[in-house]
């Protein structure tokens, strides 16, 4: 782009100097993947190895916390209402040294409430929470 500046043979170029920008932008993109990888939470967790091993999976001292499709909460078969669900677990955890709980959440329920289980079970005192996995399926033959 050109400007003619008054009637003589002179003539200057008036051009936009687009590096300051580039530079502005290119800080911007850092920045923004920068809090993009700092807004990303993790929930860390064990999962079981398989093992056909019956007597590893036979011990008494295990607290399952089951969650059905309803969303109904059971601890070792005992079902337990949800506002009640942290004091019960208080119950169970405060005598015990170790503050181990697996969690069976049927596949139909919602994300949230297990999430809000094992919320409560953190909140309880429990300091490992394993997940039970349902057995793998087989494959369709022929598929």
């Amino acid at each position: 782009m050109g400007i003619s500046m008054g009637k003589g043979g002179g003539s200057e170029v008036a051009d936009i100097n687009m590096t300051p920008m580039i530079d502005v932008l290119l800080v911007l993109l850092v920045i923004f993947i920068i809090v993009q990888m700092n807004l990303q939470r993790s929930f860390d967790i064990q999962l079981p190895v398989d093992t056909n091993d019956p007597v590893a999976d036979s011990n008494p001292n295990n607290i399952i916390m089951e969650i059905d499709a309803n969303g109904a909460v059971s601890i070792n078969t005992q079902a337990v209402q949800a506002s009640a669900l942290e004091a019960r677990l208080r119950e169970i955890y405060d005598p015990r040294p170790d503050k181990i709980i697996f969690v069976k959440a049927d596949p139909r329920v919602k994300y949230q409430q297990v999430i809000a289980a094992i919320d409560a079970a953190r909140a309880a005192g429990v300091l490992v929470v394993g997940a039970v996995l349902p057995p793998p399926t087989a494959a369709v033959a022929g598929s």
